[in-house]
């Protein structure tokens, strides 16, 4: 974190990427000497029906709204009934829940109130409890580097209000856990219903007292257990509001669906308003590049809504994705992956190896079925046939201009994770497009141990006991 915010990098990473791959050169970088090459033979746009209801919906975006003109002078922002002045901070605590006995489990709130009309953007970390990157990030961005007389977040400068909340999930943060006590996932319970489970009572009591009175929404997560994810957006494109955020953010990749039932960001934008998650790293764990990334990016949203002074840096390129496909392994045994998340890897390339104690003599490859970017890979080294052992953007088109992005072993720098990123116009930033659909209907679909069922869903809407 020591460089965060620090100089400008510099960048002539520019041109088209539909150029034949380059000769490999004879020293090769540590992982690629274990690699094995093959012709590619994939197709990937975004459908033509999904281009056409994204540009529908941004054509229908309109301009600023009057609520935050400055010609109506600097307002009150009123929040947990209280009235916060223009151009002040206030730190206060808010209960999940409502009761005059027992643990409310009140969480942290600080709230920057600008002296000047604008937008008001939530921040949220740990709704998953275990999710950790969230609660850090917004931890060092609540405090004296960031916010203050002359910070990136001046309130005597700021336009409009954010508020931001560092752990969502209080219990389950300090259980350890990826969910509430009940046993629910707190993201698959939006809006939430006031006499329903425990859940449902707190998701209720967030969307009102939070979410609701929200402009924009950025919610901080990383991969759940046994992988980790590269830094990513993720965000309904045919949503405009969400779309302009979601490519404000200023890095590279950017994975266009609507979340899934009962998710935070599907039931936002079912109200219209603004949401896109971030994904960086993986659960009970502080991965440094992707809590550097996601300030960046925090900030990048901050100055492209002109909430603060600056311009937003942006990446040299963007890889709109609407599909993907999954890498698993044909044994079982002890996984050693090669090619983590982050990785550009080829068509026929070895991404994994599978061995057991049992049959040391033995030893299977886990191979990708298509040339692309790794944006998750496993981290549980016990794996059965037909578990998933990475999750992979299939790449046709901007091969060149990717690789001049990757490091010696063929990760992907995100932007902003080497140093404060360079400021170009967003017609300078090359869009790849990766078509297809998401397995499952979701992202993480194919990852999930237990996904939640329509039926479980109505049961529990049905019987407020559950």
């Amino acid at each position: 974190m020591s460089n965060l915010l620090g100089g400008a990098l510099s960048n002539s990473e520019e041109g088209s990427g539909d150029e034949p791959s380059p000769e490999r050169p004879e020293s090769l970088p540590p992982r690629s000497k274990r690699r094995r090459f093959a012709p590619l033979k994939v197709a990937n746009q975004i459908p033509k029906r999904r281009r056409k209801e994204i540009e529908k919906a941004l054509e229908g975006s309109t301009g600023t709204p009057k609520k935050w003109s400055r010609q109506n002078g600097p307002k009150n922002h009123n929040f947990l009934k209280k009235r916060i002045l223009p151009g002040t901070i206030r730190r206060m605590d808010f209960d999940l829940l409502s009761v005059e006995i027992g643990e409310s489990w009140p969480i942290p709130v600080t709230v920057v109130h600008g002296s000047r009309p604008g937008p008001v953007v939530t921040l949220l970390g740990a709704v998953h409890g275990n999710e950790l990157v969230g609660p850090l990030a917004l931890t060092y961005l609540t405090g004296p580097n960031f916010i203050g007389p002359g910070k990136a977040i001046d309130p005597e400068v700021l336009s409009g209000t954010i508020r931001i909340v560092p752990v969502v999930n209080m219990p389950g943060y300090k259980m350890k856990s990826r969910y509430m006590p009940d046993g629910r996932d707190l993201n698959r319970s939006f809006p939430g219903k006031p006499d329903s489970n425990t859940s449902y009572r707190v998701a209720n009591r967030i969307w009102n007292k939070i979410i609701a009175g929200s402009d924009y929404v950025v919610d901080l997560h990383t991969a759940a257990v046994g992988r980790t994810n590269m830094p990513q957006i993720r965000a309904n494109l045919a949503h405009a509001s969400s779309n302009r955020i979601a490519r404000s953010f200023g890095i590279e990749a950017i994975l266009d669906n609507a979340g899934p039932k009962g998710s935070l960001r599907r039931v936002t934008n079912d109200f219209d308003i603004a949401c896109i998650t971030f994904e960086g790293g993986g659960p009970d764990e502080l991965d440094p590049e992707s809590v550097q990334v996601s300030l960046y990016g925090i900030l990048n949203v901050l100055r492209s809504l002109r909430m603060i002074p600056g311009h937003p840096s942006r990446p040299s390129f963007r890889i709109l994705a609407s599909g993907s496909l999954w890498i698993r392994s044909d044994q079982g045994g002890l996984l050693d992956v090669l090619a983590p998340a982050g990785s550009f890897v080829e068509e026929g390339e070895v991404v994994a190896t599978v061995t057991d104690p049992e049959s040391p003599l033995e030893s299977h490859d886990v191979i990708s079925p298509t040339r692309g970017l790794m944006i998750c890979s496993a981290t549980n080294p016990f794996v059965t046939a037909g578990t998933p052992v990475g999750h992979i953007l299939p790449v046709t088109k901007g091969a060149q201009t990717i690789r001049k992005r990757l490091d010696e072993d063929d990760c992907l720098v995100i932007s902003g994770a080497d140093g404060d990123p360079v400021w170009r116009d967003d017609d300078e930033v090359e869009d790849i497009t990766v078509g297809g659909e998401w397995s499952g209907g979701s992202v993480d679909a194919e990852w999930s141990t237990n996904p939640p069922t329509d039926s479980d869903e109505e049961a529990a809407e049905a019987d407020p006991s559950q």
